[in-house]
This record gives structure tokens, sequence and C-alpha cells, in this order.
């Protein structure tokens, strides 16, 4: 199964506390973003991770775990 074909996983880490500008500082969704997730397709659901994706590249805490060996 491809990557585009598995269901997209929520990124939530349990983490939950929306900052000044309704970002939430764990899984850097907006606060709508957490509302739409359930109800989104795998597509929406994919973008929104982009979004957040760029979010903390912004703030300086993106860790790409997944991908990491060792």
């Amino acid at each position: 199964m491809s990557a585009e074909q598995q269901p997209v996983r929520s990124p939530c880490v349990y983490v939950c506390c929306l900052d000044d500008n309704d970002i939430c500082t764990g899984c850097q969704r907006s606060g709508a973003e957490i509302t739409e997730w359930g109800r989104a397709t795998d597509e929406r659901r994919r973008e929104i991770l982009r979004l957040c994706e760029h979010r903390a590249r912004e703030q300086g805490v993106w860790m790409n775990i997944g991908t990491v060996k060792g």
C-alpha cells in the first residue's frame, strides 16, 4: 500500500494548548483544523499536515522523527 493510500493518522502528541494565534503548541494545527480533522478526507488531512510542518519549521520546532534511523 502506497503512502497515498494509507489512512492519515492524527498529528496529535497530547500536548494540547492553543497559543495566541489559535495554533496548538503540540501538533501545530489551528483550532479549526483540529475540529475539522475527524471529518476531513485523507487528501485534506495531508494538506493540514503540510501546513503543520510549515508552521513548525517557522517556529524552529520541526522534528522529522519518522525518517531518522539509528
